[in-house]
């Protein structure tokens, strides 16, 4: 698979990781129509990028596959699903005040893992009808995790038991998808300069930084952009999670 030759959907995609995924397929000849609950900022990205908007909830089976349906509708077939919707909260199990909210743990179990699924899924069903490469491909998905899947820090239960989730189902869901010529892979990102780490104080940001070992900074969400882009186009990677994160290991 080539990125020129890319029909995309990329949810979050109107800020952050998305929205830097967006970016650079589409500056590679993709077409990409971005997923998002956001319908101030989504159209922009859209526009800027000469691609289309769906207003979509991820959660919700009705709204995906109405976006998944004005995808196909758009660009004419779909061969990439991004999936980088998600939200996190930082709630101890037990806190000062009291124990961690059961809704707030249910609310990002179904954004952070459940949407990925429902995306994935309905996104994997429309892949499967396209005419096969010669090498068989017909499509990919690229999950989203975090290195809070494996090192998750104080606070984090509910955050990294969802991403946990998205690692988990990785190399089932390639297993499953595998006759249909469609691969899975995710990447699980460390410590990113989305829009809510730009919001900290500098200092904060510079004691993040510190933390990671090689290259001592944040990352940059283009360079989670590139990764998925080189996903696309390397045809026999597949099942795989891939760290990005400067050999950060939270502790």
């Amino acid at each position: 698979m080539e990125l020129s030759n890319t029909a995309a959907v990329v949810t979050g995609g109107a800020s952050g990781l998305g929205e830097a995924t967006a970016r650079h397929f589409a500056s590679k000849g993709a077409l990409v129509t971005i997923l998002d609950r956001d319908a101030e900022r989504g159209p922009k990205v859209a526009e800027e990028i000469g691609g289309y908007f769906a207003e979509t909830d991820v959660t919700d089976e009705t709204s995906v596959a109405a976006a998944i349906a004005h995808a196909m509708d758009k660009m004419g077939k779909i061969t990439a699903c991004v999936n980088c919707a998600g939200i996190a909260y930082g709630i101890k199990t037990v806190g000062k005040d009291g124990p961690h909210p059961l809704d707030a743990f249910q609310r990002t179990i179904d954004i952070n893992l459940v949407g990925t699924f429902n995306v994935s899924r309905l996104a994997a069903m429309e892949m499967g009808r396209n005419e096969p490469e010669p090498d068989g491909a017909r499509g990919i998905i690229i999950n989203t995790a975090s290195i809070a899947a494996f090192d998750g820090q104080k606070g984090q239960a509910a955050y990294s038991a969802s991403k946990g989730g998205v690692v988990g189902m990785t190399l089932p869901m390639a297993r499953d998808l595998a006759s249909s010529g469609i691969r899975v892979n995710t990447i699980a990102p460390g410590i990113f300069m989305t829009p809510m780490l730009a919001g900290l104080p500098e200092d904060i940001q510079a004691s993040l930084a510190a933390d990671v070992p090689n290259p001592a900074r944040l990352g940059d969400p283009a360079e989670y952009g590139r990764l998925a882009g080189f996903m696309v186009e390397m045809g026999y990677l597949n099942g795989e999670v891939i760290r990005l994160d400067g050999a950060l290991r939270m502790r």
